[in-house]
């Protein structure tokens, strides 16, 4: 009797194996580990996926547009997945002779598919109609043995739904991108590299709408007055922002000299209930208030946390911890830790979590399994302990604030100030990721006196909206359905990658702006919020066989061929405009010929330079060296940008000018002779030298390709003039 077990990665087969077997032993096949056991006359193999092994790409070579699909492994349509190759021949060598098949990849869509495909394409021999499937949402042994003892079927939805979002992304993705590219092509004879999705595209267009009030917004000046007193108080006149300059000056002017009269002191005590515990967003979001860490950093660092058998699953909906997770088996294993031992110690005997509204039918919020880990990098070692510290918060008694509001009387203008502090510390004893308010609160009754030191007069201007960061952009993303728990972090990183966005307060670049407007002019569905929610609506409703991935797939292929058809019915301006924008977003300076310098591409030589828009009448380039980073700084010496590199041997990086002989005399190159005007287009015609000899060629390639040798010069200036003849009369 053979089984094998499919688990997503390496570090998971591992787990499991170990979990299962005590006799499981560490194997190789080619460059592969692999585990192996026997037991009671069954061999057992657990093999690992490495993530996505098979990937989607169009079934015939001849068809333009993808919408019949097939399944490939991915290192065939790929770059940078030649290590996918090795996973796959593992997997098809040892299983030949499997009698079982278990499914041990994480529980939700995407792990259903990939180990769906493995079993499918790699094992064969129909493997996925015959393999059990393991449901755990932690990789401790307790959990591992409990799923293989109580395994289930594979879920036919789940990975319906998995296949059905793959194929929709490649519906937009691919034939959409492709599209746009084929456009500024037909225009500018250029190949450039564009990006269009279905959920990538109106998330971009989410942050050009937030770019543009920036942009728009007209900011209005207004006045704050302040009363300075005893006791370190600030008081603030209670219109707050007072918008008529006169007013202020007025008020500033009568409050001169006058002392405040206390007209009512009143302290309220509020309750605030401890936190509720993390799912992703929520992990997210507060590892970026507390480390400044990107969502894809944390996501990276709670995926690593959980394969290490330390966290649970983290990419889930759920804001709740079921009883049956044992807390009382985890508490006592993190409290052979003794930070976290003190403020276990102090929880209420009623082990009972506050709890938030999200549910996910898959796996419960993040938290803690109580095995203590070892060995982690600085960036898990932080998100540990904030997973840890909010597991046990959530436990924790409620905390009480007390809030002191004074409102004074100065002149006849009213003043108040607010102060807070803890009054019970509750859950905030047991999370340090939060700070207290500590303020004092000054002996004020109603009618005392209190001596105006000073009166403050601020003017200042209305900003606009703030602009989103990545924890921010998640949650507009979470509150109007756009993407999934597991994707939009990966949607933001491509948007920076794509040079669409850029900074840790996102500004959206002149390309992206300019693709965004471009779409909405001409193929307005594209950047539909509305469109893409109704998708994510059907693919949850395929997961309860409400709807078929038929009639989702169906719904995408006629919703794309629309888009197609409105790119294809406008590609000459969708083409230049992008074109336009295109070049506008690589500018990175001025030429000293009055164009503008380029950051380009050679294909040739596989490396970025600068070049100067005017090319070929102007030849200018400058090589860029490899890690360079371009600075908004320029040149003292000669106007060029400076640019920051990093030489062997030394430490930091040098600032140096993009020109490297800046300052050296060095002999310039001659600028290419104009001799005549172009027949066809009536651009300049220049002197060329080429391989084999002179030549003389447009000045407006690549889109007039007119070319002659020099001796025939003379013979088209007769043609030209016997055609100028001939037309007079």
């Amino acid at each position: 009797m053979h089984e094998v077990i499919i688990s997503e990665k390496p570090k998971s087969a591992e787990k499991i194996a170990k979990a299962l077997s005590s006799k499981a032993k560490k194997k190789k096949h080619g460059k592969i580990n692999y585990w192996e056991f026997e037991e009671n006359g069954k061999r057992t193999t657990v093999l690992s996926a490495v993530g996505h092994l098979y990937s989607l790409t169009s079934a015939s070579s001849r068809d333009r547009l993808g919408f019949d699909l097939t399944w490939v492994p991915a290192y065939e349509v790929e770059r940078n997945s030649g290590y996918v190759r090795d996973y796959v021949y593992a997997i098809k060598q040892l299983s030949k002779d499997a009698d079982k098949y278990v499914h041990a990849c994480d529980y939700d869509v995407e792990g259903t598919l990939i180990g769906y495909n493995a079993l499918k394409y790699a094992c064969g021999n129909n493997a996925e109609a015959k393999a059990s499937r393991m449901k755990f949402s932690t990789l401790t042994k307790k959990d591992i043995v409990d799923a293989y003892d109580h395994m289930i079927d594979i879920d036919p939805h789940q990975v319906d739904s998995g296949i059905a979002r793959h194929m929709l992304d490649y519906y937009f993705g691919m034939n959409i991108s492709s599209a746009l590219m084929d456009a500024v092509r037909f225009t500018s004879y250029r190949r450039i590299s564009l990006s269009a999705g279905r959920v990538q595209t109106p998330t971009l267009s989410i942050l050009v709408d937030r770019e543009k009030e920036i942009q728009a917004f007209v900011p209005e000046p207004y006045w704050q007055i302040k009363a300075k007193s005893d006791f370190d108080i600030i008081a603030n006149h209670v219109e707050d922002k007072i918008f008529d300059e006169e007013r202020a000056k007025r008020i500033f002017k009568e409050c001169q000299g006058a002392d405040a009269t206390v007209t009512g002191v009143k302290v309220n005590e509020t309750v605030r209930k401890p936190p509720i515990p993390f799912n992703l967003g929520g992990l997210q979001s507060e590892a970026h208030t507390v480390f400044g860490f990107s969502p894809k950093r944390t996501q990276v660092a709670a995926q690593n946390l959980y394969v290490g058998g330390y966290t649970s699953y983290p990419r889930t909906s759920s804001q709740k911890l079921p009883e049956s997770l044992g807390f009382k088996e985890i508490f006592a294993g993190l409290a052979k830790d003794e930070e976290f031992k003190k403020h276990i110690f102090d929880l209420p005997a009623t082990l009972k979590p506050n709890e938030g509204k999200k549910d996910d039918a898959a796996h419960p919020a993040i938290h803690p399994t109580g095995v203590l880990p070892s060995n982690l990098s600085p960036d898990e070692a932080k998100i540990y302990r904030l997973i840890v510290y909010r597991f046990i918060s959530v436990f924790s008694e409620d905390s009480k604030l007390e809030t002191m509001k004074v409102n004074l009387n100065v002149n006849n203008e009213k003043f108040t100030f607010t102060r807070k502090r803890v009054s019970h510390e509750g859950w905030l004893k047991h999370y340090p990721f939060k700070k207290q308010e500590a303020d004092e609160f000054p002996p004020l009754k109603k009618g005392d006196f209190l001596k105006i030191h000073k009166i403050i007069s601020e003017e200042k201007e209305t900003k606009p909206p703030a602009r989103y960061n990545e924890a921010s952009l998640i949650k507009e993303l979470e509150k109007r359905d756009l993407g999934t728990k597991a994707t939009r972090a990966d949607i933001i990183a491509k948007l920076y990658d794509r040079k669409y966005i850029d900074g840790k307060k996102i500004e959206v670049k002149p390309l992206g702006v300019h693709i965004i407007d471009t779409l909405k002019q001409y193929c307005k569905n594209l950047t539909s919020e509305e469109l893409t929610r109704e998708f994510e609506k059907e693919l949850e409703r395929l997961e309860t066989d409400k709807i078929t991935k038929e009639e989702i797939l169906a719904n995408g292929e006629r919703e794309v061929r629309s888009i197609l058809k409105d790119i294809d019915n406008n590609q000459r301006e969708i083409g230049t405009k992008l074109y336009e924008s295109y070049q506008e977003s690589n500018i990175i300076g001025d030429c000293s010929c009055g164009g503008k310098l380029l950051k380009k591409y050679s294909k040739r030589n596989k490396q970025t330079f600068i070049g100067c828009s005017k090319f070929p009448q102007c030849r200018n380039t400058y090589s860029l060296p490899k890690g360079a980073n371009i600075l908004k700084s320029t040149c003292p010496t000669c106007g060029l940008p400076m640019i920051s590199i990093k030489k062997k041997g030394q430490k930091g990086r040098e600032h140096v000018c993009l020109d490297p002989n800046c300052g050296k005399e060095v002999s310039k190159r001659r600028a290419p002779e104009v001799v005549g005007t172009c027949p066809e287009c009536g651009r300049d015609l220049l002197k060329r030298s080429g391989r084999y000899g002179d030549f003389v060629g447009c000045s407006g390639f690549p889109q007039c390709r007119f070319t002659c040798q020099v001796k025939d010069l003379d013979n088209l200036g007769k043609e030209k003039a016997e055609a100028k003849e001939n037309n007079s009369k």
